[in-house]
């Protein structure tokens, strides 16, 4: 990584930091030199990385925002991207929510774009060479059985939703054959969704990123994979609006029956949300991925709206028989409040007396905060506290007396919190704050205590204290 960055940047490599891959298997770093930077992709899957380079080119020359590929290694394992921050649709959409003002009338403005970006991309395939798609050249009856498969064995099997194999593949038969007449024209991104759609410089401009996967296929899926995507949490009033908007501009496009292709549009959702299930089901169930078990409840209620209150062009009564085996699941809602209690934040607070060391980190995190408590009042130069702890009334009465012990926990307590609230917006398990004086007996234990119960007031966390030297 650092040769092909030199070579390309004429410049030092100074800096290299590992980014989030999400689902895929390949890795992404940020990589910094002194003038320039990038990011870096690594991944061993030759085959795929030549569609994302011809995607790339091809986008970029029919004027869609997609990342400029710097250079690419020799051995087409490694290349650099275009680094177009760290603002996704996605974030975006999290932000707006902690601010209550969720898709609002500049969210929906955002989305239509989005949209109008989608129908660009869709109808640019007339000249695109689908001899470099990965790993087939449309999405035909072949692509959906792998779906269907996927969904099968990663998220069936491995969340005990029972099923006859013979009668659900009867159903995949039909389905298949239902979806495999439909138009498939037009090109397919396959993986449309917020998590794929970055927002760059303060107009937000739209890229986008992860269209490796693209093929020729239906108009349906892209749209249904943006509109259902599960982590996004879109309104049910709001899916329609959009679905509205985009058969009002496909309409000027080409010539569709509104009505058919709305009851399509939701068999397409169906399978878009069974292929995500298969990814929630093998990256979170099995590989215990946080972020795709917490999507499984989103993808249940998108699934169980549709079977309340759309009706399907085809009869598929096995399968329908399993979908509402998953909406209505106990087992399942068991095991994903199994694995988020699991993977609930822990704070462990300690007390510790310096002439034994800074406490070690059994987390494998390596550490934590450490605040010096030696410049407080120190209760331990009077004999009357000698026998007495942080934790006893006599030494908590004295603290009252001084105002410095206030000004130093409230300090503590805003820095503690920013970590706390990052920590669990990136899922981090462990966190580790320790509190330091001379014995190890007052002033280090009353803050951890009182540390402990702010975090326990304020956060939903698990909290650990400990007082070490006292244990000894």
């Amino acid at each position: 990584m650092e040769k092909l960055f030199e070579e390309w940047s004429g410049d030092r490599c100074v800096n290299i930091v590992s980014l989030s891959a999400h689902g895929s298997n390949r890795r992404y770093y940020r990589i910094k030199g002194n003038a320039k930077q990038c990011l870096v992709a690594v991944n061993g899957d030759v085959r795929e990385n030549e569609a994302f380079y011809y995607y790339s080119d091809y986008f970029k020359k029919i004027g869609i925002n997609v990342p400029e590929v710097y250079a690419v290694s020799a051995d087409r394992t490694t290349y650099l991207l275009e680094d177009l921050g760290d603002t996704t649709l996605y974030d975006y959409l999290q932000q707006k929510k902690a601010d209550n003002a969720s898709f609002d009338d500049d969210t929906i403005a955002i989305y239509k774009r989005v949209i109008d970006c989608l129908l660009q991309i869709q109808f640019s395939g007339c000249d695109i060479d689908y001899s470099y798609s990965y790993p087939r050249e449309a999405f035909d009856s072949q692509s959906i059985r792998w779906d269907l498969n996927y969904f099968k064995y990663n998220f069936l099997k491995l969340a005990y939703i029972p099923f006859d194999e013979q009668l659900l593949e009867n159903d995949f038969d039909t389905l298949v054959s239902y979806l495999s007449r439909i138009d498939s024209a037009t090109f397919l991104y396959r993986d449309f969704q917020s998590r794929n759609i970055m927002l760059v410089g303060e107009k937000n401009d739209l890229y986008f990123i992860d269209y490796q996967g693209g093929r020729r296929g239906p108009l349906h899926y892209d749209l249904a994979s943006l509109l259902y995507d599960a982590k996004a949490e879109m309104p049910i009033e709001v899916r329609q609006q959009l679905l509205n908007y985009y058969i009002d501009e496909l309409s000027q496009l080409i010539s569709i029956d509104s009505k058919q292709f709305e009851q399509e549009f939701y068999l397409f959702v169906l399978l878009r949300i069974m292929q995500a299930m298969g990814a929630y089901g093998y990256r979170g169930l099995y590989e215990g991925k946080e972020h795709f078990v917490k999507s499984i409840a989103h993808a249940r209620s998108n699934m169980q709206w549709i079977l309340q209150n759309k009706t399907l062009p085809i009869v598929v009564p096995h399968l329908n028989d399993v979908w509402h085996s998953i909406v209505e699941s106990k087992l399942l809602n068991q095991k994903v409040t199994t694995f988020e209690q699991s993977e609930m934040l822990t704070v462990s607070v300690n007390s510790f007396s310096f002439k034994r060391g800074y406490p070690t980190d059994a987390s494998g995190n390596g550490g934590g905060f450490v605040f010096d408590c030696r410049a407080l009042p120190n209760p331990g130069r009077y004999p009357k506290y000698k026998n007495f702890t942080g934790r006893d009334s006599e030494v908590i009465d004295f603290f009252k007396d001084y105002s410095e012990m206030d000004e130093f926990l409230n300090l503590v307590y805003d820095i503690v919190s920013r970590s706390v609230k990052r920590y669990q917006e990136r899922r981090f398990t462990n966190l580790q704050v320790n509190f330091g004086c001379t014995g190890g007996q007052h002033r280090s234990v009353y803050c951890a205590e009182k540390l402990a119960q702010y975090l326990k007031n304020n956060y939903s966390c698990n909290v650990i204290v400990r007082h070490l030297e006292q244990e000894k």
